[in-house]
Parts: C-alpha cells; structure tokens; sequence
C-alpha cells in the first residue's frame, strides 16, 4: 500500500470526518450507519489481496432503493475531496522538491549561453486557446467551492495559526461541504452555447487572470537570478484565443446572433476584472512622491496623483463595462469614449504609472 505523506493523510481525513458529520446531519442515523459498514468492508478487502468480497456483495445487495442516492453520492463525494486534498498537496512547497522552472534555466544557461537563453525567454509565444466543453456536467457553483477548499486546505498550513483560528477554518469547510450537499449536482437544462462560453470565461476569472501574471513575475524572477537582467515590462509569452461562440462546426446552435454575444460577454468580463484590478490598484498607489513626467499629466498639485491618475482610466473602463451590458448604452457611447482594446488601452495608462522619482 503507497504511504501518503502525513499532511495530505490528515486532510483527507479531516474532510472525511466532515463530510461524515453532514451526512448523519442531513439523511439521519440510519444511512451514516450503512456508509460506514460499506466503508469498514471495503478496507478489510483492500487490506489483504485474499479477503472475501462477498459480504460486501451481500450487504450491498440488501440496501433498500431508497438508500442507494445518499450512499453513492457520499462516496462520490468522498473521492471529489480526496482528489482536492490530493491536488492541493501536489502544489505546496511540501511537494515540491525542486523549481522545475528554475532547474530548467540552470540547464539551459549551461548548455546555450545566458545571452541565447535570454533571447530565447523574450521570443515565448504560448497560445492558449479556449473550447466550449458541452460534456463538462459540473456547475460553476461547484466548482467554485472546490477551490474555496483547496485554499483553506492551504490556509491550514500556517504553523503560527492560533487555536481559534484553527477551528474558524474547521467550520468553513464544514460549511462549504454542508453547500455542496445541499446543491443539485447536475444541470437540469442542457448548457446553450452562451453557457458554455459563460463556463470559459470562468476559468479567465478564477485561474488564467491571476496564474499568468504570476508565472511571468516568477519568470523574471529566474532571469534575473539566473541570467543577470530583468524582462522587457511589454513581454507577453502568453496569448489567448477562443473559440467559444464561434464554433460552427456540427452545432446548429451556434449564430452570427451567438457570436455577437458571446464577443460582448468577453469585453464585458475583461472591462470587469480590469476594473477589480483598477480599485485594487487605487489603494495600493497612495504615495506622494512621483516622477515630473507623470505630475506634468495632472492640473496642479497633488497628494496622490497616482490615485488621481487612476480615475480617468477607471471612468473608461466603467463606460466600457456599462458599454457591453445594454444596447442603448453602445449608442450613447459611441464616441469613443469606451476602449475598443481594452489590455493595450489599460497597459498605455498603466505605463504612465511606471516612472518614480
């Protein structure tokens, strides 16, 4: 039997132990009892290679009909938080022998010259490119709690956590495997094509937005540690492509009507996490001091003239946003005073930000 690291063994029984407690909770005394019969037969045959299976199989085969939901989606459910448990531990520092980033540089800088690698780095082109996936079953909603618990699973592993504090995130993922068991699992209706782009963009928000940044800091971390220079600020290794709502190939549903849709709720996702980004910028950038290039663009003294700098870039993506969402609004915006490429127009205002005295 593979050994399991203790950190990951303790989650996954954590989370056992909690789904166990909802359980009895929510489907009675009666039901908790049979999944923990099923669950005692099946470690003692997963112990020993030369067990009897068929009490299991006779135990199975008495279940009333009425049982037979709860119990299948409690071990369901039990495998969809082991595999959390499991993906949250691959990507901690305790999982992680080495940077395979930073091992690859080493070996590259070796074999071609920092100078090549350097070029090499600066040259990236990745193309991302998003499908619709009409087979995906899991909603959003779910999806969204999974990751909730995955990042208080990595919240718990603070060693300075205080005792209350430790309970606190106890009864979050108590809560959020409370929610999952109350939440119809499936869609009741098939996902039109705007649906599944909606489900794309999703994975833009919750994963793509933060993980590319972060990717390209740590890639220029590495340049500098490993070939002496920082990255280009313009680099860009990484490009996004989709082909939601605009797919025609065997779907019928899918219209110029769609595609139009489905282009609008892109800009209006964009303008929308562009915007989060803006307010959370604003209060980060209160200092005073500033270069003469950047107060030269404000009409007279200021005490934070990035903040005010900010504002008129904030108010464009605010009518880019109020541009997507209602027609009228497209044609009382018309001037221009929306952006029409929201990331070069957000990087042209940003890069006003970038000198510092």
């Amino acid at each position: 039997m593979t050994h399991l690291p203790d950190t990951l063994r303790e989650n996954v029984r954590l989370l056992g132990e909690l789904l166990g407690e909802t359980l009895l909770q929510h489907e009675g005394l009666e039901v908790f009892r049979k999944v923990e019969e099923i669950r005692n037969l099946g470690k003692a045959i997963n112990r020993s290679p030369n067990s009897d299976s068929q009490p299991l199989i006779n135990f199975l085969s008495q279940l009333e009909d009425s049982d037979i939901l709860p119990i299948a989606r409690s071990f369901n459910q039990f495998l969809n938080l082991a595999n959390i448990a499991d993906q949250e531990y691959q990507a901690s520092v305790e999982a992680e022998d080495e940077d395979a980033l930073d091992l690859m540089f080493k070996q590259y800088v070796k074999a071609m010259g920092k100078d090549s690698l350097y070029d090499v780095v600066r040259a990236l082109n990745i193309e991302l490119v998003l499908t619709a996936h009409p087979t995906e079953v899991t909603r959003r909603t779910l999806i969204r709690k999974y990751d909730l618990i995955a990042s208080k699973l990595s919240e718990r592993r603070s060693k300075d956590l205080l005792s209350y504090e430790t309970d606190r995130q106890r009864g979050r993922l108590h809560r959020l495997i409370e929610e999952i068991w109350s939440t119809n699992e499936i869609r009741d209706e098939r996902p039109t094509a705007i649906d599944e782009a909606r489900w794309g963009f999703a994975v833009i928000e919750n994963s793509l937005w933060q993980a590319i940044p972060d990717f390209i800091r740590h890639l220029d971390r590495l340049s500098r540690k490993r070939l002496g220079k920082r990255l280009p600020m313009d680099l860009q290794p990484f490009r996004l492509f989709s082909w939601m709502g605009g797919d025609r190939d065997g779907n019928p549903n899918v219209t110029h009507t769609v595609t139009r849709e489905v282009i609008l709720l892109g800009r209006w996702m964009a303008a929308e996490l562009y915007l989060r980004d803006i307010h959370s910028l604003g209060g980060d950038l209160s200092m005073q001091a500033a270069s003469s290039e950047l107060a030269s663009q404000l009409p007279g003294p200021s005490r934070t003239p990035y903040r005010d700098i900010l504002h008129s870039l904030r108010r464009r993506i605010q009518q880019t946003l109020d541009w997507t969402e209602e027609p009228p609004r497209r044609q009382k915006y018309s001037n221009a005073r929306h952006y029409h490429h929201l990331s070069r127009g957000f990087a042209r205002a940003v890069a006003a930000l970038l000198p510092v005295a």
